[in-house]
């Protein structure tokens, strides 16, 4: 998976087209990520003997991983993302520039 947690994104499709926010959380296994203020939905919570009034909270769904584009920090545009293997290790970097992420 190509996103990491802390990576700035940009969604590029779906209802929340256009925003932008920091990944949360990566799951590689079903190719999805939480997004800071992306794909909010409100869940009711039953009234307890805490919370005697019972609350709604905003809780992040993850959506795909497909609809979510890096954002490259030194030039501020959506960018495709590759690897490059040194002695060092694999490490990220910007298809269209050639520098690491």
């Amino acid at each position: 998976m190509k996103i990491k947690k802390g990576d700035k994104v940009k969604v590029i499709s779906g209802s929340d087209k256009g925003k932008e926010g920091i990944v949360q959380a990566v799951y590689p296994k079903i190719n999805k990520v939480v997004v800071e203020q992306v794909n909010v939905h409100k869940r009711h919570k039953k009234p307890t003997q805490q919370t005697p009034e019972g609350s709604v909270i905003d809780v992040y769904v993850p959506i795909d991983a497909s609809k979510v584009a890096l954002i490259d920090p030194k030039t501020k545009k959506v960018c495709k993302v590759g690897y490059k293997v040194t002695k060092e290790g694999k490490t990220r970097i910007n298809k269209k520039s050639g520098e690491t992420l």
